[in-house]
């Protein structure tokens, strides 16, 4: 190639490579409104985007994988944690961790309620943004698992070969028992029951241990003080499962003015068969 055709050739690489950038450019902008959800971006969460920007909360968080990586990623941080909790939280952080226990440093930031009812908006709008799998391992909240993000081998497979479930879960198949049907979920749901609970004695995390939760809720059940409708442990479960505000248990940091911090979402979310799995497996636990 002489130097008149290496220069046509560079020529019209660069030309080629123009238009597909141009191309590229022009078809991501089309998808843009349907990725982000744009006509849920209202005013309220526009609103709080402000607020945001005006704590600056990405001081410390981030958002799509974005920020300083000094606190946990809350691009999802809505489909983790429920709305009461969420506002309990804002109000004073202090409430729900123990500085020198927890390592746990987030101010109080003193919000308003307008202001705090605006983030959770901007947040939640941001959680159902199609990130396309961005962060692919964000920074969980206190042992959080996030279905559907590639961990590395599971147990129970080869090295070489991923697995999408989190850590500790394990496929399953229809022959399996209810029981196992239900600690798998346990651990894949959305949002996942660990990414709040935990099964150790002792081990509270946003939520309180599951630990003996069976038993618990047996004397429950049989004290003056429970004002529910469930007859026995594994309807209690379900009770709790589908409307967590149905019994709350006094003195506890998880509820305020008689509701529960729990996500109320299960009912819609999971079937009727995957709801009944999970007080199966949540029964085993005495």
């Amino acid at each position: 190639m002489n130097k008149r055709q290496a220069r046509l050739f560079a020529i019209a690489s660069t030309g080629l490579a123009t238009v597909a950038f141009l191309g590229l450019t022009l078809h991501s902008h089309t998808k843009f409104d349907e990725l982000t959800n744009a006509q849920n971006n209202t005013p309220q969460v526009q609103s709080g985007r402000d607020v945001w920007h005006k704590y600056n909360c990405v001081n410390c968080h981030t958002l799509f994988g974005e920020g300083a990586y000094y606190a946990p990623d809350l691009t999802k941080i809505t489909q983790l944690r429920g709305e009461q909790y969420l506002k309990a939280y804002m109000r004073d952080p202090s409430a729900f961790y123990d500085e020198q226990r927890h390592r746990r440093l987030m101010p109080k930031q003193n919000l308003s309620e307008r202001e705090i009812t605006d983030l959770i908006a901007f947040l939640d709008w941001v959680s159902k943004v199609d990130n396309q799998g961005w962060p692919p391992r964000p920074i969980l909240v206190t042992g959080a698992s996030i279905p559907g993000t590639d961990f590395g081998p599971a147990q129970g497979t080869s090295s070489g070969t991923a697995s999408t479930l989190p850590p500790g879960a394990r496929p399953v198949t229809g022959t399996e028992n209810p029981i196992a049907l239900g600690a798998a979920a346990f651990r894949s749901v959305a949002p996942a029951c660990n990414a709040c609970h935990s099964t150790a004695p002792g081990v509270n995390m946003a939520g309180p241990s599951l630990a003996g939760v069976a038993a618990r809720a047996e004397e429950l059940i049989g004290s003056p003080e429970y004002k529910g409708q469930a007859k026995d442990v594994k309807s209690y479960l379900i009770e709790s499962i589908r409307t967590p505000s149905a019994y709350v248990v006094p003195g506890t940091m998880y509820s305020a003015d008689g509701t529960s911090f729990m996500p109320n979402t299960y009912e819609h979310d999971l079937s009727a068969e995957q709801i009944d799995q999970l007080a199966e497996y949540l029964s085993t636990l005495k």
